[in-house]
């Protein structure tokens, strides 16, 4: 199912939702520049480098390079290796959230918070929304790192940040109708559904996927941060009492009291 926009219209233009979306490409372009591909992203060693590795988060101090020999990744404190000329790590949890794994990757998260952020950022307020995004995206990373503390493996994407603008979109406007694109088999229609039914069933995949990639790590999880995407759901439920400010009137179900 992909979301292709819901029917609440937002009462002024949602600036840092948009700026958000070129922020993403803009940096996406500019990660492939000296390798990789539109469709593959940045290569090994962009990833590796701007990417975040919870084994860093981890072991403050130690930093971790992919070694071209070895084809793997090798990690101070663990591995005989010497690194330099890394980001800190602490810059890699920011910039790790605006990096993308290719077009199909950032594009989905950007449909997503196209749809959804916009409404969000309505309720918040600009620079409250600015705030409950990047904590979205930490949030979302603690728990990838919580789950794998020893990982080695980088992470990016803007869908832990994304992910807690949907928690919070759920508690706000449950019954918006979510315009969708779905696909039967070699078919699709278009219908219009409650967003919590589109987010719940969403939510329910990530927990499933999530927990099978957690009982057989090499059963073909595709690579992807299931725990990142609950991390930052769970944080956007818990949180949005902290941001949301503002009841749009044009939503017809029961009002989440923000007030």
């Amino acid at each position: 199912m992909f979301p292709l926009k819901d029917d609440i219209p937002t009462r002024r233009t949602p600036v840092v939702t948009i700026a958000l979306i070129v922020a993403n490409v803009v940096i996406f372009f500019l990660s492939i520049r000296n390798g990789g591909s539109i469709w593959s992203g940045p290569d090994a060693q962009t990833v590796v480098h701007y990417g975040v590795i919870p084994y860093e988060v981890t072991h403050p101090g130690d930093e971790c390079e992919i070694a071209a020999q070895a084809g793997r990744i090798l990690c101070e404190g663990r591995d005989p290796v010497r690194v330099f000329d890394t980001p800190p790590t602490w810059l890699t949890v920011l910039s790790s959230m605006f990096m993308h794994g290719g077009l199909l990757h950032i594009g989905g998260n950007m449909l997503f918070l196209w749809v959804f952020g916009n409404n969000v950022e309505d309720a918040m307020g600009r620079v409250r929304f600015v705030v409950f995004y990047v904590l979205g995206g930490v949030a979302a990373m603690a728990l990838q790192t919580a789950v794998g503390p020893s990982a080695t493996v980088p992470s990016i994407g803007a869908s832990g940040a994304v992910a807690a603008v949907l928690g919070g979109y759920l508690l706000i406007y449950p019954r918006a109708r979510v315009l969708t694109l779905v696909f039967l088999f070699v078919f699709f229609t278009f219908i219009q559904i409650p967003a919590m039914f589109f987010l719940v069933i969403w939510f329910g995949q990530q927990l499933l996927f999530g927990y099978l990639d957690y009982v057989d790590p090499t059963g073909g999880g595709g690579g992807v941060a299931y725990f990142a995407h609950i991390g930052g759901f769970v944080f956007g439920l818990l949180a949005i009492r902290a941001f949301a400010r503002y009841r749009n009137p044009n939503y017809g179900g029961p009002r989440y009291p923000v007030y």
